[in-house]
């Protein structure tokens, strides 16, 4: 299934590099809904170097994402995981931001 959300870019965090080689970036998107929420996503491999590339705080965008659950030392945690994001409006996104592969959510913890 997939999700999406809109809204604008508060803030972007630094790449993060683990031990095993897994990389990510955090962002934060403030929603435009009536009552209006701060998310944080996730975003990785292709995707990231293109988010980062492309995307700047205060940008308006649409972002496309999947709910990740994983279990780590019998604590559970919850991440939204972005694999697509563009800005919004546009009538297609634009295929330098598109990542097509979904992730497959493996990536060594923690987080």
């Amino acid at each position: 299934m997939e999700l999406k959300l809109n809204g604008v870019i508060k803030q972007i965090g630094e790449k993060q590099v683990f031990d095993s080689g897994f990389e990510k970036v955090e962002f934060v998107l403030t929603t435009d809904d009536k009552y209006p929420q701060d998310v944080k996503f996730e975003i990785v491999k292709d995707a990231m170097e293109k988010f980062i590339k492309y995307q700047k705080v205060n940008d308006n965008v649409e972002v496309s994402f999947n709910v990740r659950g994983n279990e780590y030392k019998d604590k559970f945690y919850v991440s939204l995981s972005a694999w697509k994001v563009f800005k919004a409006g546009d009538k297609a996104p634009n295929p330098e931001l598109n990542n097509s592969d979904e992730g497959d959510g493996s990536g060594d913890l923690p987080f």
